[in-house]
């Protein structure tokens, strides 16, 4: 019996369905994308998540949903997504959830390496040490040396927030606490958005808050940036010195900068992890999303996920030393 063309076709398509069916090959993403965020919106975490969740819709075909899962230093969602088992939930990680707290917290509900599957980089940013104005005004406060003289000067007088234990915002803050040999109470929040609203509003005295989230309160006047915590200037801001060049001898080689990336539980397929790495990649690459983070102080990567799983690495092993030395603690 000779069959058609027609029926030739509909066999080949049988054929390669069973095929893909056979080696667990269906359909990826079957249904809408989830993306964790472990802390409240607002913050730097949650503004890069939504900006790369249109672009992986448009790749993927399917709706990409930011949801936000705030509690524990981003310990909360990120426990979540490495429990997840459907195949359609993905986590914007940070140097706070994985590198950080492996060395901060007695014991995680997850574990930052063998519990995920490393996607890939979306950005780095430098993090910014910004005072109320008032307060700032009302301490003489104009310079980060005058910031350290201040706080010698009254211990525990000054208030320093953070969006949660084990954040780089928290740690940027104890490290320039340890090595100015000051100190400053410790508010830690749920989040960078609660924080800042909190410094706004006088509640607060200082911050050493992700550059996103807090550049557009610093160009409004709302918040007075002193200097930002990475080891060269930024972009967004380059009229702002960095903590290193700010004359304090003892901070002449402060570094302290935030990375955020894409990461999938451990379970997840291979080839999935790859697919959404490509187009997460693709997008970073172009100049609108590249020339819209750097506006908002982040430099877009797009590493891929072994270069992403190295940076895990040596980061983890960085941090442990920070916070042995700093004698940061839970609060």
């Amino acid at each position: 019996m000779r069959l058609n063309r027609r029926e030739l076709l509909a066999l080949s398509s049988l054929a390669t369905l069973a095929w893909s069916e056979a080696r667990g090959q269906a359909a990826w993403p079957a249904r809408p994308l989830r993306i964790i965020v472990p802390f409240p919106p607002a913050g730097t975490t949650d503004l890069l998540a939504r900006a790369m969740a249109p672009e992986l819709q448009k790749a993927l075909g399917v709706p990409v949903i930011v949801e936000n899962k705030p509690g524990a230093g981003g310990n909360t969602g990120s426990a979540e997504v490495a429990k997840a088992t459907d195949g359609h939930t993905l986590l914007m990680g940070t140097v706070g959830t994985h590198a950080i707290n492996a060395s901060l917290y007695p014991k995680l509900p997850y574990d930052p390496v063998r519990d995920f599957a490393p996607i890939t980089l979306v950005a780095a940013v430098p993090n910014v040490l910004v005072l109320n104005p008032a307060r700032a005004q009302h301490y003489g406060i104009q310079s980060v040396a005058d910031l350290v003289k201040v706080a010698r000067a009254n211990p525990g007088r000054l208030n320093m927030c953070s969006s949660g234990n084990g954040t780089s915002i928290h740690l940027a803050g104890e490290l320039f606490k340890s090595l100015t040999h000051s100190h400053m109470l410790h508010f830690p929040y749920r989040g960078s958005g609660p924080a800042l609203l909190d410094l706004m509003s006088g509640n607060m005295d200082l911050m050493f808050d992700n550059l996103p989230s807090a550049l557009p309160h610093i160009r409004s006047g709302k918040l007075k940036a002193m200097a930002v915590t990475s080891a060269a200037r930024s972009e967004a801001l380059p009229e702002l010195p960095t903590v290193a060049q700010s004359g304090v001898p003892e901070l002449s080689r402060y570094e302290a900068s935030s990375w955020f990336g894409l990461l999938a539980p451990a379970s997840q397929a291979a080839d999935q992890v790859a697919r959404v790495q490509r187009e997460v990649a693709r997008a970073l690459a172009t100049p609108a999303i590249r020339e819209r983070l750097a506006s908002q102080g982040a430099v877009a990567s797009g590493h891929s996920s072994a270069e992403f799983a190295a940076l895990i690495a040596s980061e983890t092993a960085k941090w442990a030393q920070v916070v042995k030395a700093s004698g940061a603690q839970v609060d």
